[in-house]
């Protein structure tokens, strides 16, 4: 069989890392082959406010910054592998694509 690249985009680093052990984990118990996790760069988004609503005071702002972490794992396309990949719960902060090819 071929290879499934699985794409975890996350805003929280933590449950990135849960997701990618499990898969690790996975991948240990059913033997097949795994490469990864591979960190991509992190998109930032920046932006910033004005302080006071209303525009008069002082000129002062409030930053924020959004991060958006990135793995990519490579793992054979065994048939239990998928099952077991399908069984992993996921949090609502992790978005996953995965890729047969």
């Amino acid at each position: 069989m071929g290879l499934a690249t699985i794409k975890l985009v996350s805003t929280n680093i933590d449950s990135l890392n849960t997701i990618t052990k499990q898969i690790k984990l996975i991948a240990d118990t059913i033997n097949v082959k795994f490469k990864g996790p591979v960190p991509l760069p992190t998109k930032r988004i920046k932006h910033a406010t004005r302080r006071t609503p209303c525009g008069d005071g002082s000129h002062t702002f409030e930053k924020w910054e959004m991060r958006f972490h990135k793995r990519i794992i490579q793992i054979d396309a065994n048939e239990q592998a998928l099952r077991q990949l399908m069984r992993i719960p996921v949090p609502d902060n992790v978005q996953i694509e995965i890729a047969l090819g």
